[in-house]
Formats: C-alpha cells, sequence, structure tokens
C-alpha cells in the first residue's frame, strides 16, 4: 500500500519535470511498482473508467426520459448536472470499493494497493498539480469535491491513448480502454523509464535480449532489470527506436548501428541484430555533452595531445574502455582552445560537439556518407585542420588517416588493440607485405602519439578507474617502427618518463600502490604478473 506520503513524493516529481511524463513512468522510476503490478494496476483503472463511463451514459438515459425534450432543455441532457454528477461518483466509490481495497475510505481520496491504482477524484486543478507547491499540500493532492464533466473525472492520471499532453502528467483520453499504451516492455515511453534508470545508476550499457530479463552494465558488471521479455515483445521494443529505413535495413543485413536520444537525458550509440532467439540491441550511454580529462581521471597532461598541428594520434583499448570518451574529451579541447576546422566522421555520432572556437562538421556513416573511406576521401577537398575517425576498422580507413596525417591534417582516431606495440603491429600488418616497409616509413614520421588504456573496477566498488599505457614518438621510437623492431619498444616506454610515457603494468602498480584497485584485478590485467609480488 501506498502512503499518502509517498503519492505527495511522486507529484512532487512529476512537478518538477520540464516535460511531465505519465504517472507509470513515475512510479517505475521512483521503484514504486514493478512492472507486472503497473500493468494489472492500468488495466484495473481502465476498467474502472469503462464503468464509469457506462454508467454515467445510464444516468444521462434517465434522466433524458423523466426531463421534457425542449431545444434549451435537450442540449443539457447530454451532461449530468453538478448534482447528478456527484451522486453518480458516489455510487461508484461505494461499487468499487470491493474492486479496488477493502479498507476503500468513503470519500472520493486516491486508493493505491499493490495490485491496482485507481483514483476516485479528479485533482483540483492541472495547474496546480505541476507545482511544488501543489504537491506539498494534501489538498491539492487529492480533491473531496465532485467531478465538474465526465472529462475532468476520466483525465486525472488516465492513459487511453499515445498523445502525452501537459495536463498533469497524463495522457489524452479518448475514453477507449483498449488504446493503453502500455502493454507489458513494448512501449517505447517504458523504454526510455528504463534508460533514464541506466544513467541514474552510472551504467554503461543497456541490454536488451529475447527471453531474458533487461540487464544493465554497472561499474563493469551486468545486472538484471524486470522480469524476461518474450521475443515479440524485445522485436518491438527495438524497431520502435528506428525509423523506417533503419527497420530496412535491419531485415536485410541483420544488424545496425544508430544513435537514440533523450533530449536533456543522454544519447545512446547502438547496436541492433538478429539472433537465434529473436531481436536484441545494446545501448551504450553517452553523457549530453563531451566529458573534461578530469571527469574522466585521465592526466592533465593528456591535453598536450590537442597542440600538435598534424600527425597520427591513436587512442586505443579493448571494447568498453573509454576510448570514444577519450577522444571526445580531446576534440572537446580542441574546440574551446583553438580556432580551426573539425570534421568528425563516426558510426553512429556519439558525443554532440557544439561549434565553440572551432567549426565543427559531424557526419555519421549510412546517414550521411556512404562509408569510413568515402567519407575521408571527400574529407581531403572539405578544408578541415583535425578530422576525428570513430573507429580505423578496416585497411581503407587506415590508410587514408596515415595519408592525411602525412599531408599536414592533425588525425585522431581509435583502435581495438591490447597495448601500444601491438597498436603499431596492427597499423602495418593489414597492408600487403609488399607495402609494409613503405608503411614502417610513413609511420614512423606521422604517428605523434598512442594511449592505450584500461577501465579498472575500484577496490571500494565505486565505479571504475583508467590504467593508461602512453607511447609518444621520438627518434628512438621511429627508429623501432621503421627497423620492424617494435618488440623493444617496452624498453622505450620504461625509460622515457621525463616525455610523458607509461607502461601499463607501471599505471596498475601506482593505482595498487594508492589502494585505488586491489592486487589480484591488477594482476589479471597486467603484461608481466610477476611485477606484482603477493
Amino acid at each position: 500500500m501506498l502512503t499518502k506520503e509517498q503519492l505527495v513524493e511522486v507529484t512532487a516529481q512529476r512537478g518538477r519535470l520540464k516535460e511531465p511524463v505519465p504517472m507509470e513512468q513515475t512510479l517505475l522510476a521512483m521503484e514504486l511498482v514493478s512492472q507486472p503490478q503497473l500493468v494489472s494496476l492500468l488495466k484495473a483503472r481502465a476498467q474502472y473508467l469503462e464503468n464509469q463511463r457506462k454508467k454515467a451514459g445510464d444516468a444521462a438515459t434517465l434522466a433524458a426520459q423523466a426531463v421534457p425534450t425542449t431545444p434549451t432543455q435537450q442540449d443539457r441532457v447530454s451532461e449530468p448536472s453538478p448534482d447528478a454528477a456527484t451522486a453518480h461518483t458516489n455510487a461508484v466509490v461505494a461499487d468499487d470499493e470491493a474492486v479496488v481495497n477493502d479498507d476503500a475510505i468513503a470519500n472520493n481520496d486516491v486508493l493505491v494497493n499493490d495490485d491496482e491504482l485507481v483514483n476516485d477524484g479528479p485533482v483540483a486543478s492541472d495547474d496546480a498539480a505541476a507545482q511544488d507547491d501543489a504537491a506539498a499540500s494534501d489538498d491539492a493532492l487529492v480533491n473531496d469535491g465532485p467531478a465538474e464533466n465526465d472529462d475532468a473525472a476520466e483525465n486525472d492520471d488516465a492513459v487511453a491513448n499515445d498523445q502525452t499532453v501537459a495536463n498533469n502528467g497524463a495522457v489524452a483520453n479518448n475514453g477507449v480502454a483498449s488504446k493503453l499504451r502500455v502493454t507489458g516492455m513494448a512501449s517505447g515511453s517504458l523504454l526510455d523509464t528504463i534508460l533514464r534508470k541506466a544513467v541514474t545508476l552510472g551504467a554503461s550499457d543497456v541490454h536488451v535480449h529475447a527471453n531474458t530479463p533487461i540487464f544493465m552494465r554497472v561499474h563493469g558488471r551486468l545486472q538484471t532489470f524486470g522480469e524476461v521479455i518474450e521475443p515479440s515483445k524485445a522485436d518491438a521494443v527495438v524497431r520502435s527506436l528506428l525509423v523506417d529505413s533503419q527497420r530496412e535495413v535491419l531485415d536485410s543485413a541483420g544488424q545496425l548501428d544508430f544513435a537514440y536520444e533523450i533530449e536533456g537525458v543522454a544519447r545512446f550509440r547502438c547496436n541492433a541484430y538478429r539472433q537465434h532467439n529473436g531481436t536484441d540491441a545494446i545501448l551504450r550511454v553517452i553523457p549530453p555533452v563531451p566529458p573534461s580529462l578530469e571527469q574522466l581521471g585521465l592526466p592533465s597532461r593528456l591535453a598536450e595531445l590537442a597542440n600538435f598541428n598534424n600527425g597520427l594520434v591513436l587512442i586505443t583499448g579493448p571494447s568498453g574502455c573509454g576510448k570514444s570518451s577519450t577522444l571526445a574529451a580531446l576534440v572537446n579541447i580542441v574546440n574551446h582552445e583553438r580556432r580551426d576546422h573539425i570534421l568528425t566522421i563516426e558510426d553512429p555520432i556519439e558525443y554532440v560537439h557544439e561549434s565553440a572556437g572551432c567549426v565543427v562538421n559531424q557526419r555519421e556513416v549510412l546517414r550521411h556518407t556512404e562509408s569510413f573511406g568515402r567519407a575521408l576521401r571527400a574529407a581531403l577537398r572539405e578544408d578541415p585542420d583535425i578530422i576525428s575517425i570513430g573507429e580505423l576498422r578496416d585497411l581503407e580507413t587506415i590508410s587514408l588517416a596515415i595519408t592525411a596525417a602525412e599531408t599536414g591534417h592533425l588525425v585522431f582516431g581509435t583502435l581495438h588493440t591490447q597495448d601500444t606495440m601491438s597498436t603499431i603491429d596492427r597499423l602495418i600488418g593489414v597492408f600487403q607485405p609488399e607495402e609494409q616497409q613503405q608503411v614502417r616509413t610513413m609511420l614512423s614520421e606521422s604517428l605523434r602519439a598512442v594511449v592505450s588504456q584500461r577501465l579498472v573496477p575500484r577496490a571500494d566498488g565505486k565505479g571504475r578507474v583508467p590504467a593508461l599505457e602512453i607511447l609518444m614518438n621520438n627518434g628512438a621510437v621511429g627508429n623501432l617502427i621503421r627497423a620492424d623492431k617494435t618488440f623493444q619498444l617496452g624498453s622505450v616506454l620504461q625509460t622515457g618518463g621525463a616525455q610523458g610515457m607509461v607502461l601499463l603494468d607501471d599505471s596498475l602498480a601506482k593505482l595498487v600502490a594508492e589502494g585505488t584497485v586491489a592486487r589480484d584485478v591488477a594482476v589479471r590485467l597486467a603484461t608481466e604478473p610477476s611485477k606484482f609480488p603477493a
């Protein structure tokens, strides 16, 4: 049973929102009801409204038979008088007491239990309900007086169609109970509620899978949310995020990358795909504004990477290690500290960069351009100073990125590799053997820095911290790349601390010494576990 204090808080919560949301979203977000309870609750509410409508119709029919049908009186038959409305409301409350709650109150109060939600009296004023002052008052929350008309009685917090209106968080009511918006997990509004919950919890990813519950990855660990989703409902949830052209791509290709946004909350980098059990989607949470290096827990010296006039700067690491956020932080620094033209090529667009000191153009693969390669070819004719590439994923993209870096552009990019040495080998290894020596020479001259990172769980369980391996190009590094001796880069990293270089194992050792990371966690990620004696 919800207390009146909880109801006051629910109303206050909805009143604080810039764009009011339906009551069911607020209840879910505040964890006052579960998903099954909400569905049952709304069905009971719909049945109550339908019964009320029928009884109002019966009362109107009896009144029409009892009153002479002169034109003036005829017009008033369709709407019961205030006295008739009062009598009708009290009769409905009395009839519904057994259905709603054995301890029903005799007046028009709000009755809520675990199974049903029925509001037997409209809120006195939609405007009052939208204000915190009204939420703080029991009198503003619950109206003991009669409804002025049928529409007011049926449009308190009812859900009857899909058009949301700013009426105390209600949904416009057309009186048809069969049009309930909330039908299990197939409602886009409920998915938005889950995504808002993920942002509140600090989750990095939300998993929508057929025949499983919703999963959220919080601090690197998957946690369940809600109940098992049937394949048909999972498919409906995923497709509710897509426009028609995207649905066609999903149907023909079997997978799709796209972005989804809840304004004022976050953007989400999404991948939808078909699998054995049905249609699934993974949604990566992207904050609404680019982060700073400080917010990411990264050293301030990385800001120096934004000072290069040309060359190639790479952010690398395994999936889910924060590469996109680090890249966005560097682009944000350039945007605010320089007067240049920034061109980003992404699949899809993640962080949105508003032009500050720089002019920023962001292009999305398949939406604004056919491919990374095609966009990079065109970029050389678009007068960019800085080019940011979401992912160096194939030979064409890598080749064009190195070419752009050689021709006077500053190129930022990400790559899925384990450390700085494997990054160099990966860049060279995608080319044909007869081309690799030339590529080594080009890379030795155009490479500026490689930052390889991991996100490591904190010992106190309060999130994750980055561990870095940083390689800065200098004469020694360039010589080793040209001579195909990248296996010796480890010694350069150990001795290059004065130039900002660091080995991953040394970064992990520092975190262990500070007590930030547990030793056993560092050992699992270390290149040489023997450096971490028990």
